[in-house]
């Protein structure tokens, strides 16, 4: 790679921002002073820096976010703040994007990253990969649902949803449930519950596969993935 594709990259602007650095002898390749901006990088052996500090390139960028309600899982919006507006421009650069959607009102995991192969393996129904949610549900809830769901059920447009593992945590005036899909159909998990009579008032994405909600994020707060958060990455794709 060259370095001035390297060093754009990685948010040092333009590459006649950083044929600029270059002239100002700001860069360096294995501590010898960059001259030519077109010079090659190994990015697995070559030590590469700017201003004295070690540039470590990096193609992907995978965060975890607790979303806020409010905000809208896109990568811009016109009318309304989006879960890419939340990030540092550092991150920006790299230009990620949500995996799947959350509803605007609906908070919890979501994962951003600008890997296009991981996104697409988290999200096909083929892989059956299981996001669960808590939701809570204005009515009563019980073993009827429980048992509707285990079997698909059909919502407004026709279209019958795969198996969903439904768990009542409390039921009442105000239910409280998980709910495991392994499908992402538009407002699948509001329209399940219409499709037999209830309505959801809350609702919060707790997992995605073994990508796990991080119980010290706070709303509106991400962190970049682990690495045993990333080896389970690598294993899906």
């Amino acid at each position: 790679m060259r370095i001035d594709k390297l060093l754009a990259n990685m948010g040092y602007g333009s590459r006649k921002d950083v044929k600029a650095l270059v002239k100002k002898k700001r860069v360096t390749l294995n501590e010898l002073v960059v001259k030519d901006s077109g010079l090659k990088v190994d990015t697995e052996k070559d030590i590469v820096k700017v201003d004295d500090q070690v540039v470590i390139y990096k193609p992907f960028v995978y965060l975890m976010m607790n979303k806020p309600p409010g905000v809208v899982s896109a990568t811009e919006d016109h009318r309304d703040k989006t879960v890419v507006d939340i990030l540092t421009p550092e991150l920006q650069h790299f230009n990620p994007f949500p995996v799947g959607r959350l509803d605007k009102d609906t908070e919890g995991l979501l994962l951003l990253t600008n890997d296009g192969q991981l996104a697409h393996q988290l999200l096909s129904p083929k892989k059956d990969v299981g996001k669960t949610y808590y939701a809570k549900i204005s009515g009563m809830v019980t073993d009827k649902e429980v048992e509707l769901f285990s079997n698909g059920v059909t919502l407004d447009d026709g279209y019958k949803t795969k198996p969903a593992k439904l768990t009542i945590i409390a039921s009442g005036d105000i239910s409280e449930i998980e709910i495991v899909i392994t499908e992402g159909k538009f407002h699948q998990v509001k329209r399940m519950f219409e499709a037999v009579g209830k309505k959801v008032v809350y609702l919060k994405r707790l997992s995605m596969g073994e990508l796990k909600l991080d119980s010290s994020l706070r709303l509106g707060e991400y962190r970049e993935l682990t690495e045993e958060e990333l080896s389970y990455c690598q294993f899906i794709k």
